[in-house]
């Protein structure tokens, strides 16, 4: 009875959010939405550029070049990455819908310090910058994403204001010189805009931000994780009672920051983390763990598309927690925190009631039949 309560009480609240975000768009004019999606190029062997469904996309982003660590201009031509290119842009550009296609430099594995380097010098800056128009332009890109994860100190976040000014300055002076339209510039940035979990205390710079960026993708994910094996955690949970680690603090503390909505994007996670409960009758989101659960690579994650078959093969139960809109399931010892249709549905609503420009997916290789990617995508156009 109270699992059935529960369950009524998930679904009020999610048509109340919908409903709402109805009205707020409804009466309000904004710029097209961006329902964006990351394509690692590590997963190109087993889902091709032709296989993404471009009908529920505006923007996919190639993921990731990194720049050459000594002079900070992109190598590509020493590489295999060349025809992957090429087959990425040219290939989303020709389908029917087409979406915009940018490359996101950088990424978690790259790690902080590259950036950090290049940022700090007026000419590195340069190099990074006038290599990165070169390479978007040769191979057919629509723009590039900055993703640096993540400035580490008030002078990375001070530098990082010098290159987006400069950036966009030489994508304005590009554009007039060859006639052609701006290329696009995003960055993935920290769920928050205050980054006060580690390290010092330090904000990124919104006023350059709001002024020479398109958007943001803010990664509002990743809250818990493998690197706490010993409570389980919702990763991308949209409210948290006890925290300040949230999406609804993150993209708040965004809007504080004086960005504008409409360059604030929402992240969303196609996959899920695991632990190894320390007793599988406690299993509430915070319960004692001992080690990170099923992944590859003994990493604890898991795909959505994964973990929907391991829930079936396991027949585990799934459990909604209305209290911080995420979902989880259970079997015997292996729990699993991650978003499903139905928090996904919730968190739609909450992006467009607040106002926000749209959403993005990491990554597309780890929706089920891209049923998620549906539910975003038709509830952001309702």
């Amino acid at each position: 009875m109270a699992m059935m309560k529960k369950t009524c009480g998930f679904a009020t609240f999610l048509m109340v959010l919908i409903m709402n975000s109805y009205s707020v768009n409804a009466s309000s004019s904004s710029p097209q939405a961006i329902k964006g999606v990351y394509y690692p190029s590590w997963v190109s062997s087993n889902l091709s550029p032709s296989s993404i469904n471009t009908k529920l996309f505006t923007h996919a982003y190639y993921a990731f070049l990194t720049p050459n660590n000594v002079t900070f201009k992109f190598d590509i031509e020493q590489t295999q990455e060349a025809p992957l290119l090429l087959n990425f842009t040219s290939t989303l550009h020709a389908k029917n819908p087409p979406v915009k296609t940018i490359f996101s430099v950088g990424g978690a594995a790259e790690g902080p310090v590259l950036f950090s380097r290049m940022v700090a010098d007026s000419s590195s800056r340069s190099h990074f910058i006038l290599s990165s128009i070169e390479v978007a332009r040769k191979f057919g890109f629509d723009g590039v994403d900055l993703d640096w994860e993540f400035p580490q100190s008030p002078e990375d976040m001070e530098n990082l204001s010098h290159l987006l000014d400069e950036w966009r300055g030489e994508v304005k002076k590009e554009a007039k010189a060859t006639c052609r339209e701006e290329l696009l510039l995003s960055a993935a940035v920290y769920y928050s805009a205050d980054t006060f979990l580690s390290g010092p205390q330090r904000s990124y710079p919104s006023g350059s931000i709001s002024k020479n960026l398109d958007w943001i993708n803010m990664m509002n994910y990743d809250y818990h994780g493998g690197w706490d094996p010993t409570l389980t955690g919702a990763q991308a949970a949209l409210f948290d009672p006890k925290s300040n680690v949230s999406t609804s603090y993150g993209v708040e503390s965004w809007i504080r920051s004086g960005v504008p909505l409409s360059k604030l994007i929402m992240g969303l996670p196609l996959y899920g983390r695991t632990w190894q409960l320390k007793d599988p009758r406690s299993y509430y989101i915070g319960a004692p763990a001992v080690d990170v659960g099923p992944g590859p690579d003994k990493t604890g994650v898991l795909t959505y598309s994964e973990i929907v078959k391991y829930n079936k093969d396991h027949k585990a139960k799934v459990v909604h927690d209305i209290e911080t809109v995420s979902v989880y399931s259970v079997a015997e010892t292996i729990w699993i925190g991650y978003d499903d249709t139905k928090t996904v549905a919730i968190k739609i609503g909450y992006a467009r009631a607040l106002g926000l420009r749209g959403y993005f997916f990491w990554a597309v290789n780890g929706d089920y039949k891209w049923k998620i990617s549906k539910t975003a995508s038709k509830l952001w156009s309702l």
